[in-house]
């Protein structure tokens, strides 16, 4: 970490001594100019957005939300009113605990310009008691069977395609939720819906560029107008309530007491389709608190967050051979964090090196002794299943950055800049008149557009990295429903 203030030894009988410069002990780096690196990459790492870009933004986001809408009219097996949660950035940066082995890689710059990840509620458990109790007896720990007899005859008789069925020596036959085969119904569904839509273009409609299955994912590259827009889609179940298995770490005290309410907190969970290291990938589902995460976020402060944000830009370059950390670690790791220091300390708003450094030899110390606990579970370890091979292998790498870290910042800036570049070159090629929504004739009724594109603007500036919670009725997608945290628009 970094050294405290020294003095230089002055000449005699003159009291005021000049002050060294903070320095970082480990690398003898200023901890000025790391701050100003961060300060450097924030800036480049979060571009503003015009009007015409705003407006891209709701155009795809449109164009996703009448998909899934006529997904839901294929075979019902969709809720009707569903309520999905719209998260900024896609899963590979992390804001969901998914493994990252079986996603295709893309690049910001090269693949897309920005990146959302949608969770989609195949079923929906909204009536249930608190505290949620799941079926856990055949999986590791943050993990779930899911069986159908907790829903309705109709719910079964839709879903039994995408079940695993175990018959009992009593006869009965159970049906378990498949995450395997939930993701490729969607895929299928989707791509007929797509197939259709494309059959008979409107005027301003997204272009497809990609629609490709990445293990349980589905990722689709939209272009609208000059702008590639990645959303990785994730089926989800979603719950009301909060897990059994969580209940003891609401009896702790955290950072976010007196912040945000508990049942802002608590207010629901989701199995995403991940399975453990020895699971069966065909039935377990893992436990998802994104929901929690979301409000969680309100109450970290832009410093640490600045410095998260360029941690995880390092170590998902440094760190992606073999795959074994993800940036979620690194959320889980800062979220501990922030129990652990003082909420006066972490609020300090010129400590951004200092946050950046001790993330680094967190995720080290992680590594080293094979253990990051569960940020809402900690009983579970996710580094458990790590050989003793790889975690040293990585924790050498980190040991580089930690002895050099304003080059890997120097790094990172590049990087970042050089995927702007790249946006920035294929705005120049592409059209610069304004892209009507699909609804749009490309008549007067351009005008409301506009108008939302300046609105979008506005909450994307105030709101920079919120999460957004989308309410939406697939037979009416001609309406906006979604919520930026607590704010509805």
């Amino acid at each position: 970490m970094a050294a405290p203030l020294a003095s230089k030894a002055g000449s005699a009988g003159t009291n005021s001594k000049p002050p060294f410069p903070e320095l970082d002990f480990r690398s003898g780096a200023r901890v000025e100019e790391l701050n100003k690196l961060i300060q450097e990459f924030t800036k480049h790492d979060q571009r503003e957005y015009d009007d015409q870009r705003a407006l891209e933004i709701h155009t795809a986001k449109d164009f996703i939300f009448s998909m899934l809408g006529m997904v839901q009219k294929l075979d019902q097996k969709l809720p009707v009113a569903n309520e999905y949660l719209l998260l900024s950035g896609g899963v590979r940066e992390g804001v969901v605990d998914i493994d990252l082995d079986d996603l295709n890689v893309y690049a910001r710059g090269t693949d897309y310009d920005m990146d959302f990840t949608l969770l989609v509620p195949a079923l929906k458990l909204h009536d249930r008691n608190q505290p949620v109790t799941l079926d856990m007896r055949h999986s590791a720990l943050c993990h779930s069977w899911l069986s159908l007899r907790l829903f309705d005859e109709g719910t079964i008789s839709k879903w039994k395609d995408c079940c695993t069925i175990v018959d009992h020596i009593n006869g009965a036959t159970n049906y378990f939720f498949s995450p395997t085969k939930v993701a490729d119904w969607f895929y299928d569904s989707i791509s007929i819906v797509l197939s259709e839509i494309q059959k008979k273009p409107q005027r301003g409609m997204p272009k497809v560029e990609k629609v490709e299955k990445n293990g349980t994912i589905i990722s689709i590259i939209l272009g609208v107008g000059s702008s590639r827009m990645l959303y990785d889609i994730v089926p989800v179940v979603s719950f009301k309530g909060w897990p059994a298995v969580a209940q003891s770490w609401l009896m702790e005290n955290h950072f976010w007491d007196g912040k945000i309410t508990e049942e802002e907190v608590i207010s629901g969970f989701y199995l995403v389709p991940a399975c453990s290291y020895k699971g069966k990938k065909d039935n377990e589902w893992r436990l998802s608190f994104a929901r929690s995460e979301v409000q969680l976020k309100k109450c970290i402060s832009s410093s640490l967050m600045q410095a998260y944000q360029a941690c995880k830009a390092i170590i998902i370059k440094l760190l992606s051979r073999p795959k074994a950390i993800s940036p979620y670690h690194l959320r889980s790791m800062m979220l501990w964090a922030c129990d652990r220091l003082p909420a006066s300390y972490l609020a300090q708003e010129d400590y951004a090196a200092h946050f950046l450094l001790g993330l680094i030899d967190d995720l080290q110390h992680c590594l080293v002794n094979k253990m990051c606990p569960n940020y809402f579970i900690p009983q579970c370890n996710m580094l458990e299943h790590l050989s003793e091979e790889t975690v040293m292998l990585h924790a050498r790498k980190l040991s580089s950055v930690r002895s050099d870290p304003a080059e890997h910042l120097r790094t990172a800036i590049e990087h970042v800049k050089a995927a702007n570049r790249l946006t920035l070159e294929l705005q120049r090629r592409g059209s610069t008149t304004s892209i009507p929504s699909p609804q749009s004739d490309g008549g007067d009724t351009n005008q409301p557009d506009d108008r939302l594109a300046k609105k979008l603007q506005q909450l994307v500036t105030e709101n920079p990295g919120k999460s957004i919670s989308v309410f939406i009725n697939p037979d009416d997608v001609t309406r906006p429903h979604f919520r930026i945290d607590d704010k509805f628009f």
